[in-house]
């Protein structure tokens, strides 16, 4: 099967490319929009994601994760307790999917959403569409290979 690749957005406040390298792997819970749920769950075992910076200054692509386990359901949104609750989830057909990516490398510097946007191989690439948000995005491959090579990096890391 085709390996896919995915940029992963996050607030490096809340969770970053540090703490991901720190911890080795993660859950990526928390995601609450539909679409970027069925990104989740088209996921495969060692496909390729960019990690984003979002909501920083400047917001940009920090490294490469690897996903270590497709999707299953999220456990936040059965627990009370958490932010990401949703009573309205059922057990026995959950809303909410994550998955779990390890850390596989940092880029050298932070590749900023301006040089991004500089780069007409990159044209159409989702993050860079008006109106995008989604947390969870595909990147095509030749977008992978772009934005590794800029960042010094073997498009095969993964």
């Amino acid at each position: 099967m085709t390996r896919q690749y995915w940029l992963m957005k996050s607030e490096p406040d809340v969770y970053s490319i540090d703490d991901l390298a720190r911890d080795g792997r993660c859950g990526w819970e928390g995601v609450r929009n539909f679409q970027a749920r069925n990104h989740l769950r088209a996921m495969k075992v060692d496909d390729g994601a960019f990690f984003y910076h979002s909501s920083a200054t400047p917001p940009g692509v920090a490294g490469v994760v690897r996903l270590a386990r497709a999707a299953y359901p999220d456990p936040s949104q059965f627990d009370p307790e958490s932010e990401y609750h949703d009573p309205k989830s059922d057990p026995e057909n959950p809303r909410w999917s994550t998955v779990e990516v390890e850390f596989v490398r940092r880029f050298a510097e932070l590749m900023p959403l301006e040089a991004l946007r500089a780069m007409p191989e990159l044209a159409g690439m989702a993050l860079l569409r008006r109106g995008q948000r989604l947390s969870v995005q595909p990147v095509t491959a030749a977008e992978w290979k772009t934005i590794c090579r800029r960042a010094g990096v073997d498009p095969g890391v993964v």
